[in-house]
């Protein structure tokens, strides 16, 4: 790391940098807990969660501290936000650990008062968690960025994470796992939350799963400016108007994307076993997404001269050589 990226890093959010080197910790801990404790939950080892939950809140609080670090000022609203992040971040994490220690599921957990309230607590915590993720959004799309491009990057990721948080609404409300006592919601639509998946993710294999459609909305964070990198690598050639249309046009796709896995799911089907019209929807997404890339790029290029066009120059030239010096 070189000294200039090093007194970068120094400027960054605190408080989002410690949480980040926390949750490596908390990864590392809990992939010896998969590897040494026997315990199931819901199907699946029971420190399986607590990986999952510390490598993305690990990912995504990295990717808000490098954020808040491009203000050209330091906003001392986006900063208290972060921390609220934070804060509300270690509640989830608390909680979510603390729960695999009693050996009881933390989400969706209501068959005791003390579960109830850990679960509603978590269920707090992650509404002001969406609330400051807003504040630190309209504070960055407010803010002009030199590449536009990279701008357009920043404010879809911040937006379609947004879009991926409300995707896992549906997974509280109360027709979630109906009839199931002591439970006040479900991932899964269809069939009981913990059969067959997918590995790792354990994203169902045989009914809906609205963890997909979360999973994609959220990670926007991180794609659409890695996007945006990548464009101005490898397609430096187009101008700053051109990548930031074609940005606008990726983003556009992305939240498509989101949302059609997200229906999807409701609608009790895996993400494995499309039917007709489900893949009809994403054919669909996938036509208009060419169809808007190719027109993007169309209007850049060209126009390729007509013969009068080039007769007309030859006869120019022709008389710019026979004119007097």
């Amino acid at each position: 790391m070189t000294s200039l990226a090093a007194r970068r890093m120094a400027g960054w959010h605190r408080p989002l940098v410690v949480f980040t080197a926390l949750m490596g910790v908390a990864a590392v801990v809990a992939l010896i807990g998969i590897v040494t404790d026997p315990r199931v939950l819901t199907g699946v080892p029971i420190w399986l969660k607590p990986f999952k939950f510390a490598v993305s809140f690990g990912v995504y609080a990295g990717t808000l501290a490098w954020m808040l670090s491009l203000l050209p000022r330091r906003s001392r609203v986006a900063e208290w936000a972060a921390t609220t992040i934070v804060a509300t971040a270690v509640i989830e994490m608390a909680v979510i650990i603390g729960q695999v220690v009693r050996g009881q599921s933390s989400h969706y957990n209501q068959t005791t008062p003390f579960d109830a309230a850990l679960w509603q607590a978590m269920g707090t915590a992650i509404m002001v968690l969406f609330a400051a993720q807003l504040v630190i959004t309209v504070i960055l799309v407010r803010q002009r960025q030199a590449d536009r491009a990279a701008g357009y990057g920043i404010r879809l990721g911040l937006g379609l994470s947004l879009l991926g948080m409300a995707a896992a609404i549906p997974m509280v409300l109360p027709t979630a796992a109906p009839g199931t006592p002591g439970i006040s919601g479900a991932h899964s639509v269809g069939v009981p939350d913990g059969g067959p998946g997918l590995p790792l993710v354990g994203w169902s294999t045989v009914g809906g799963d609205l963890r997909i459609g979360h999973f994609v909305g959220l990670h926007a964070l991180q794609v659409m400016p890695l996007l945006a990198l990548l464009l101005g690598r490898f397609a430096g050639r187009l101008d700053g108007a051109v990548q930031a249309r074609l940005m606008l046009t990726a983003g556009a796709a992305y939240g498509g994307l989101t949302v059609l896995l997200t229906w999807q799911a409701l609608r009790g089907q895996s993400l494995v076993h499309p039917d007709g019209l489900t893949l009809a929807a994403f054919g669909a997404l996938a036509a208009v997404t060419v169809a808007a890339t190719v027109a993007v790029l169309h209007r850049t290029a060209p126009a390729a001269p007509s013969f009068g066009d080039t007769v007309g120059a030859a006869r120019l030239e022709g008389v710019a050589h026979e004119a007097p010096s």
